[in-house]
Formats: structure tokens, C-alpha cells, sequence
């Protein structure tokens, strides 16, 4: 009787560490949503419909940080790269690694004529945006190119060069508007 407890109560043991490992297994390594649903999370995030602590985006993944300290890792899309700009005029912040809950731009809820072009002359983008309450414009670029952007606002104009390769910036906050 003692060794029929004694292995029940081992099988229990066991059985609630696989429960409980199953359940925290998806916090700490990487969730595999789809595409649909990681950019609809990422634009969710940036526009404040899903609260987080942090929600840093590179190259190849997002790391959110949950209000109640919990971590979720997404992969991005093989085919896509997120970059995030933040046309400004007078004040900007150093970044490379975007975080969509916790990157200011200077110019909330604005207009922009957004003009993308890759380096063989073809046009990307071509079209009338409006920034989000962060004053950022997120965009899903194909991966592996370089590209040259154009914002205009009013009379005002900036031009950078950009590039989706694997460890490029996702946070542009250097394209100040003259």
C-alpha cells in the first residue's frame, strides 16, 4: 500500500511539472504566430490597443514585455521587415531597435506623402500616411534591399537611405523635415 502511494504520488509530481512547464514553455521561447497575426500584434502594440511594458522589435524578432513581467517572443516574417520612422523638425532621440511601447516621435497624428523607392529605380510605396499617436510611421518593407525614402510634409522634405538586412535599424529617428 505504502509503494502504491508513494508511485501515485510520484506520477503526480510529474504530471503537474508537464503542466506547468507546457504553460510557461510558450513564455520564454519563440511563439510562432503567422504573419497575419505578428503584424496585426506589432500594429496593435504601436497603437496602444495592447498595453506592454516594452515591445522591442529587430530585425528577426519582437520581445514583449507584459505588465505582469511576463515575456513573449514572436519571429517575424522570413519575407518581411518592420521599420518604424519618425519624421520630426526640431526634437528626435537616438534609436536603432524600435520599441513600439515606449518610442516617442515628435509629430503625433500627422500627414505625410511617403515616397519609397528601391536602388533599381522601382517604386515601392508611393503614398499619403498618417502617423500613429507615437508620431511614428510603421511599414512592412520586403527583406534583403536598400531603399531610399522621401517624406514630405507641408513645403518640408527628407531623404534617407534605408536597408532590410538581417541586424539593420527598425527604429528611424534621424530624418529630420527642412
Amino acid at each position: 500500500m505504502k509503494k502504491l502511494l508513494i508511485g501515485v504520488t510520484g506520477l503526480v509530481v510529474v504530471a503537474l511539472g508537464v503542466l506547468v512547464w507546457s504553460l510557461n514553455s510558450g513564455s520564454s521561447g519563440a511563439d510562432h504566430a503567422g504573419s497575419e497575426d505578428i503584424t496585426k500584434l506589432v500594429a496593435d502594440l504601436s497603437k496602444g490597443d495592447i498595453k506592454a511594458q516594452s515591445a522591442s522589435i529587430d530585425s528577426h524578432q519582437l520581445i514583449v514585455i507584459n505588465s505582469d513581467n511576463t515575456e513573449s517572443t514572436y519571429e517575424l516574417p522570413k519575407d518581411e521587415f518592420f521599420v518604424s520612422i519618425a519624421p520630426y523638425i526640431n526634437d528626435t532621440h537616438p534609436c536603432a531597435i524600435h520599441n513600439l511601447a515606449t518610442c516617442r516621435g515628435e509629430m503625433k497624428n500627422e500627414k505625410f506623402d511617403v515616397l519609397i523607392v528601391d536602388l533599381e529605380g522601382s517604386v515601392v510605396l508611393s503614398e499619403t500616411m498618417q502617423s500613429q499617436a507615437n508620431g511614428f510611421v510603421d511599414l512592412w518593407l520586403p527583406r534583403d534591399r536598400k531603399y531610399r525614402v522621401t517624406i514630405t510634409y507641408g513645403d518640408k522634405t527628407a531623404t534617407s537611405e534605408i536597408s532590410t538586412f538581417e541586424n539593420d535599424n527598425t527604429c528611424i529617428a534621424d530624418m529630420q523635415l527642412v
